[in-house]
């Protein structure tokens, strides 16, 4: 039998049975589609993922008062001299640098738009151990949290919801708790993250917002950004951590 008899005999077959014929070949093209849509879909989450953790760092760790896993009597609260001592190299070699925060909830006001917005109290440090660039603008500096300025970076949610816009807001003036503070930057897109929105936050000078904002202690923080000299690093960087603060 050549292979054009067997062709032949194939074509019969198929002509003599249309309706099975078609079935089969319905239940295999469904079966490929299907493959590959899991593949995709698979790819894509594995995708989001991958650009969530890049986003924030591979190499960076957040330390919290208190313990999530089980009581604690006596919680102390996290302070300037746990971070200063986080960051002394002699201490905690395989940290690289670390940035202080203190976080809380206030409404924001601009022509009549008036909403809630997390926001941060934070250092010049922040911008790079926490991987957040800037669309515009500048970021908060030095002088800005010695003179405790009224300056203000943006998320990009923010600016949405109170200007209907992103470009050009340097120079604008909105209102936090009622005071008075000068926009002087916009955030890049993050979307969202371990803690929410990582695009719905307002950004100041940490003194500024320990004084005039959240009312916080004088050397009380509500979490401490380290960041480990590489991802490989991120477990002994965590016990030099932990060690500290026992």
């Amino acid at each position: 039998m050549n292979i054009l008899q067997i062709i032949s005999e194939a074509l019969e077959s198929l002509n003599a049975n249309k309706l099975r014929a078609g079935l089969t070949i319905l239940g295999i093209v469904i079966g490929v589609a299907a493959v590959i849509a899991m593949l995709a879909v698979g790819t894509g989450a594995q995708d989001t993922i991958l650009g969530t953790i890049s986003g924030i760092g591979t190499n960076l760790l957040f330390v919290f008062p208190g313990n999530f896993q089980q009581d604690v009597r006596n919680e102390q609260p996290l302070t300037f001299g746990d971070a200063a001592a986080i960051a002394d190299v002699f201490q905690a070699p395989h940290i690289q640098a670390i940035a202080p925060v203190i976080r809380g909830t206030i409404s924001a006001n601009f022509g009549g738009e008036t909403a809630s917005f997390e926001v941060l109290g934070i250092t010049p440090e922040f911008e790079t151990v926490a991987n957040f660039p800037l669309t515009e603008g500048g970021y908060i500096s030095e002088d800005n949290v010695n003179g405790r300025a009224s300056v203000a970076l943006l998320g990009p949610e923010v600016a949405d919801k109170l200007f209907g816009r992103r470009e050009a807001l340097i120079g604008e003036t909105i209102r936090l708790e009622g005071q008075p503070f000068r926009v002087i930057g916009v955030l890049q897109s993050k979307g969202g993250g371990s803690f929410g929105s990582q695009d719905n936050i307002i950004m100041v000078p940490i003194s500024t917002a320990r004084l005039r904002l959240l009312d916080r202690e004088r050397d009380q923080l509500d979490v401490i950004y380290a960041q480990a000299v590489s991802a490989d690093a991120v477990p002994l960087a965590y016990e030099e951590i932990a060690q500290i603060l026992r």
